[in-house]
């Protein structure tokens, strides 16, 4: 009884039903080993950017079959290249949007320029004016930087404001 089962695998394992399936298992596993050697060629490229260290990774990858890929994976850069692209240019952009003090009116919150001594849209007195070269002043500047002049501490009183009245004659 015991030999003739161990009669049928061996004749199994003899048979071309077992040698299709072997073919089968080995082109499989081929196939897999290849396709990980590409997966690992084709992530390497998104995230190094020397063609000489991709080659690299790439063998590394395809010489120890499904162990490389795994060491690849451990020591792979965490970052693809077009997202380090696109965090530098954010960065330069914040910096120059920080370099650019964009002023704005207390009052309406228009855009005005630094040298605007009033709000262009709600004529909003926003510098004094320098008595000698007549250039806007900082609020916390003790001499006019232009001319030498010494800035006086005490408020320049505003124009009033002409309103329009409407005559009922």
């Amino acid at each position: 009884m015991i030999a003739s089962v161990f009669g049928g695998v061996h004749d199994f394992f003899h048979s071309a039903t077992w040698d299709i399936i072997r073919t089968a298992g080995v082109a499989f596993l081929v196939l897999l080993w290849a396709a990980t050697v590409y997966w690992v060629f084709k992530d390497a490229r998104r995230r190094i950017a020397e063609p000489a260290l991709v080659w690299l990774a790439t063998l590394l990858g395809a010489l120890p079959p499904f162990l490389g890929p795994l060491v690849y994976m451990l020591f792979r850069p965490p970052e693809y290249l077009e997202d380090v692209r696109e965090r530098e240019l954010e960065i330069r952009a914040i910096e120059r949007r920080l370099g650019e003090q964009d002023e704005r009116c207390t009052v309406c919150g228009a855009t005005v320029a630094a040298d605007y001594l009033v709000c262009p849209v709600c004529t909003t007195k926003l510098r004094q004016a320098c008595t000698s070269c007549s250039r806007p002043l900082e609020p916390t500047w003790q001499v006019c930087p232009y001319c030498e002049t010494p800035v006086s501490t005490e408020p320049v009183p505003l124009r009033p404001r002409t309103r329009r009245t409407t005559s009922s004659g």
